[in-house]
């Protein structure tokens, strides 16, 4: 039997409707992409967290993460190995735990250096540190 994404949820969790309709406005072929999925929480004024809990329940998939890391054809990741820049690793290397560093908070390097997000998981694969976990609850 194939596991579902609403199995990593207790069976008493409630899908939240408003959250579900504007998943079914914007999906295509039960795929959201990550930057869709950031638009419609933002725009519901919800967590990203919440939305993909109602992805999840609704066993739909997340695809295209903007981190490289899922969701893409054929190789299901774009994410290479790169050399970080000196203040991209030390930025990195004053905020990664236990040899994770979590999603927002490439984002958020992403943002101080005005980089994109896929050259923090970039350095991330070059440093053989972990990005967990995701905003959306992928990963």
């Amino acid at each position: 039997m194939q596991k579902k994404f609403s199995d990593k949820h207790g069976k008493d969790t409630v899908l939240n409707e408003r959250i579900r309709d504007e998943i079914l406005k914007a999906a295509q072929d039960n795929r959201l992409s990550c930057v869709i999925a950031f638009q419609i929480a933002e725009k519901l004024g919800v967590l990203p967290s919440e939305l993909g809990e109602t992805l999840d329940l609704m066993d739909f998939r997340l695809n295209q993460c903007q981190l490289g890391l899922f969701g893409y054809s054929p190789d299901k990741k774009i994410v290479r190995t790169q050399e970080p820049a000196p203040e991209i690793r030390e930025a990195i290397l004053k905020v990664v735990q236990d040899g994770r560093l979590s999603c927002k908070t490439a984002w958020d390097i992403a943002a101080r250096f005005n980089i994109p997000k896929i050259t923090v998981s970039n350095a991330c694969e070059g440093m053989k540190i972990k990005i967990k976990p995701c905003q959306l609850g992928a990963f």
